[in-house]
């Protein structure tokens, strides 16, 4: 299995900020005790490997998950948190005011992202993908953790489950929670999103891909 773990709260989601790829932007005492509890439900899912972006809250929840799990973790960049080019460091109210819905508009490829040098959710999923086709030609048949950011996860959502900006922009994947892809075969499909506990993975799966997708021939998003 593929384990998405968004890192736990940080400042940054308090404020209501674009913190971005911004150094200096550390997990809250919720978010430090979210990553621990996600890291004793881990325990019990036989972890071989973990990756985490090298943003600082991605990286202090997966050392959490690490120790607590006796494995090492690796930073690739892959998992990082989007460039948010002009709206870094910009609160969620004011950006809203002065650009509109730039959250919606970033699904929906809206040429205003590039315009305010922001990665487009087109590289995003590319990366993000690259790094699954590392992960299971590495660790195949084993369970690893990717410990990144909310918009890299709604990556891989969109293309196993082909999911439209509209969706993508009113689903939000939690603090701390995780997000399960099973592979078979270069096939993939989704398990579980924002598991949070063994209860709600083990008898509350939220989705169950009808069909795995071949992530080599998913089509890219576009605008909608």
């Amino acid at each position: 299995m593929i384990i998405f773990l968004r890192h736990g709260q940080a400042e940054n989601n308090t404020k209501r900020i674009l913190a971005g790829r911004t150094e200096g932007v550390p997990l809250t005492k919720t978010g430090v005790e979210q990553a621990e509890r996600i890291a004793k439900y881990l325990k019990h899912m036989d972890i071989s490997a973990i990756y985490s972006s090298p943003v600082e809250r991605a990286s202090t929840t997966a050392k959490i998950v690490a120790d607590y799990n006796s494995l090492n973790y690796e930073l690739d960049d892959r998992l990082i948190e989007i460039e948010m080019g002009k709206f870094t460091r910009m609160n969620y109210d004011d950006m809203f005011a002065k650009y509109g819905n730039v959250f919606l508009k970033f699904y929906e490829n809206d040429p205003i992202i590039a315009e305010c040098e922001v990665e487009t959710f087109p590289e995003v999923q590319k990366r993000v993908i690259d790094m699954v086709g590392h992960v299971v030609k590495k660790h195949k048949n084993q369970n690893v953790v990717l410990v990144t950011h909310m918009d890299p996860i709604k990556s891989i959502l969109s293309t196993v489950m082909d999911l439209k900006p509209k969706t993508l922009f009113e689903l939000i994947i939690a603090n701390a929670s995780l997000t399960i892809i099973k592979e078979h075969d270069e096939k993939f499909s989704l398990s579980a999103i924002n598991a949070m506990s063994s209860e709600r993975y083990n008898d509350c799966l939220l989705y169950t891909s009808p069909s795995p997708r071949d992530l080599s021939t998913s089509r890219m998003p576009t605008s909608a």
